[in-house]
């Protein structure tokens, strides 16, 4: 399913990641979490799409450098639209060279798209923050990756921080992470994520209010 640009703007405002996981957790998806090394560029960003996947494999030592090593990924990038999230998943050995810049960044934003995550490498980042892109990141180097991997398939299912990401399914991230909410659940989620919310701010504002926690726990059942 897709969600309409409303709750979309809604999801980014209102949930977060945490709660999204939980929510993932009661319905019986337990590992949808990426690697917790895979970090924002900018902690107070948040990342909320369909993703658009790209599989990203190492070159063996000494193969030519291909005439043109970005063509995929240029067919990729043009094929972008709103609401998109680059997910670039690379292989063990394809994380020696910067798979992401300013340029990508600058093609997926005009493209509509609202975000990347990889587990390998980018650069550019001072012209990234500038733009307010959201990124989020297996490390940080100068190292071009041409000639060091290539983009081998797109639009694919792929493993992306140890996780299996399938084209279409939905990525929300923030300080906390982030998680992968398959296309199938996504509804279900994020209902019961608002939900989840709403009980946790009742429970904040119950204890604020001077609540004990036992009281407020036995009402609402959230901690």
């Amino acid at each position: 399913m897709t969600i309409d640009g409303a709750t979309i703007r809604r999801v980014q405002d209102e949930l977060n990641s945490s709660v999204i996981s939980d929510t993932m957790d009661a319905l019986g998806y337990l590992n949808q979490a990426l690697d917790p090394a895979i970090r924002p560029l900018d902690e107070n960003r948040t990342l909320f799409g369909r993703a658009r996947t790209a599989k990203i494999e190492a070159l063996a030592p000494g193969t030519p450098k291909p005439d043109n090593p970005f063509e995929l990924t240029i067919k990729m990038m043009d094929s972008l639209g709103p609401g998109d999230v680059v997910v670039r998943a690379c292989d063990p050995d394809a994380r020696n060279g910067v798979t992401w810049g300013e340029l990508l960044t600058t093609a997926a934003m005009a493209r509509g798209a609202v975000g990347l995550i990889t587990d390998g490498l980018i650069r550019d980042v001072h012209l990234i923050r500038e733009v307010g892109f959201p990124v989020f990141t297996n490390g940080i180097s100068p190292v071009d990756g041409g000639g060091r991997h290539e983009m081998v398939a797109a639009d694919v299912d792929v493993e992306c921080g140890g996780i299996p990401i399938k084209p279409g399914d939905y990525i929300f991230g923030d300080v906390d992470g982030i998680v992968v909410i398959p296309s199938d659940i996504l509804e279900t989620t994020i209902k019961g994520a608002f939900e989840k919310t709403e009980g946790e701010n009742n429970t904040r504002r119950e204890l604020l209010e001077g609540k004990s926690l036992s009281d407020v726990y036995d009402k609402y059942g959230i901690l």
